[in-house]
């Protein structure tokens, strides 16, 4: 008998579809209080200890460090050193950490500030972990201080090269057709670099994370959800425009804002990051550099409203200034969350979106600027091979200035 659309939606189906689920999850409840996984390990064999650094702040005359355990068995810190010398410590909540528990060392120490610090945390059975403080200064806490100085940091790095870009928009609406391959071209080839410098920078905090967060998987998992997310946006902002150039142009010009957003959220966090880490001055080189890759950024968002002839007349300031503070803007975010609250699992989510968003921005770009031709008869072409090359040597200058 075929199934109708009422026996696919009746509840008893749905019960029999969650019944594995429900039997699945027993089973695991039930493995894990019988200690059923624990049977094939060998007697005697010492547990498997692997902790990691999670976060170190400096206080006055106190160093906090947050410590999670990584490994599969629990562990117990017994001891702590800094600078080969033991201290007393507090632990909050516990000493002991089951499997991905975390737990904050409280150490009074008199650090010294701009000096090198080493902290070592020995556990029950001998086993010994460290971290280096490289420049020791005071870590920043939420105050309206240091709120005020990430949001100029973010202005500065973002909204404002940002916006210094979008002064070529009326240039670009007078260019011809080839002019308007070479600075669409231009624009792909600034957009693949921040896409390979971003993937680079993903695979390498993934790889810093702690094993059980499978950093690699949940960093191709966010590109594939960012990609398809903003697939979704350019498909409905598609629908409700017209098919005019102007809508296209526009939408398109969006998209490349929300994708360019993405990123330097992601270049917030690592400013934001390096001077709660206490690298000031890989602090200040990520802001000049990333002030230099941000004025290409605007260019690149008004790049595909070219193709208006009277884009002038009909596109306002105000859209131009939206389109501005969508891709500036969430740099002065990122600082925040990256000076006061910074993580290496949130800093790899927004790394995986940022990769994504571009990836698909890429693609619509290609898309447009191929029409019905073989892209890569297109892309040989003088004028797009040009503004490839072009683009990617702007990048590749400025991104020499971050190290």
């Amino acid at each position: 008998m075929a199934m109708t659309a009422d026996n696919a939606h009746s509840p008893r189906l749905w019960l029999l579809g969650l019944l594995p689920l429900v039997l699945l999850g027993g089973l695991i409840v039930l493995m894990l209080r019988t200690g059923a996984a624990d049977v094939l390990k060998p007697d005697g064999v010492p547990p498997t200890e692997l902790l990691t650094f999670q976060r170190v702040e400096l206080r006055p005359q106190t160093i906090v460090a947050t410590i999670l355990n990584d490994g599969a068995d629990p562990v117990t810190i017994a001891q702590v050193q800094v600078d080969d010398a033991y201290w007393q410590f507090t632990a909050e909540p516990s000493m002991t950490l089951a499997h991905l528990r975390h737990t904050t060392l409280t150490i009074p120490y008199p650090w010294v500030e701009g000096e090198t610090h080493h902290v070592r945390v020995v556990t029950s059975s001998g086993v010994t972990f460290d971290h280096e403080i490289a420049v020791a200064v005071p870590t920043p806490q939420p105050g309206w201080r240091y709120v005020a100085t990430f949001a100029l940091v973010g202005l500065y790095v973002g909204v404002i090269p940002v916006a210094i870009g979008l002064l070529w928009y009326p240039l670009v609406t007078r260019l011809g057709q080839r002019g308007f391959d070479f600075l669409l071209a231009l624009t792909v080839g600034l957009l693949l670099f921040l896409l390979v410098d971003a993937t680079a920078e993903g695979l390498e905090t993934a790889g810093e994370l702690p094993q059980s967060y499978q950093g690699a998987a949940l960093f191709t998992f966010m590109t594939g959800v960012a990609y398809l997310a903003l697939e979704a946006v350019g498909q409905i902002l598609r629908q409700r425009k017209s098919r005019s150039s102007v809508a296209t142009g526009w939408t398109l010009a969006l998209l490349i804002a929300i994708g360019i957003g993405l990123h330097n959220f992601g270049e917030g966090l690592a400013i934001g990051a390096a001077f709660s880490l206490g690298e000031v001055a890989l602090g200040s080189l990520l802001i000049i550099g990333f002030t230099l890759h941000n004025t290409t950024e605007g260019l690149a968002i008004v790049a595909p409203l070219a193709r208006q002839a009277d884009a002038a007349s009909r596109l306002p300031l105000r859209a131009l200034a939206q389109l501005g503070l969508i891709g500036g803007l969430p740099t002065i975010a990122g600082a925040w969350l990256g000076g006061f609250l910074y993580s290496q699992v949130w800093a790899l989510v927004f790394l995986g979106l940022g990769v994504g968003a571009i990836a698909q921005v890429v693609a619509q770009i290609l898309g447009q600027m191929a029409g019905d031709q073989p892209l890569g008869r297109y892309l040989a072409t003088r004028p797009v091979l040009a503004g490839l090359v072009a683009g990617f040597c702007v990048m590749y200058a400025t991104g020499m200035l971050i190290g």
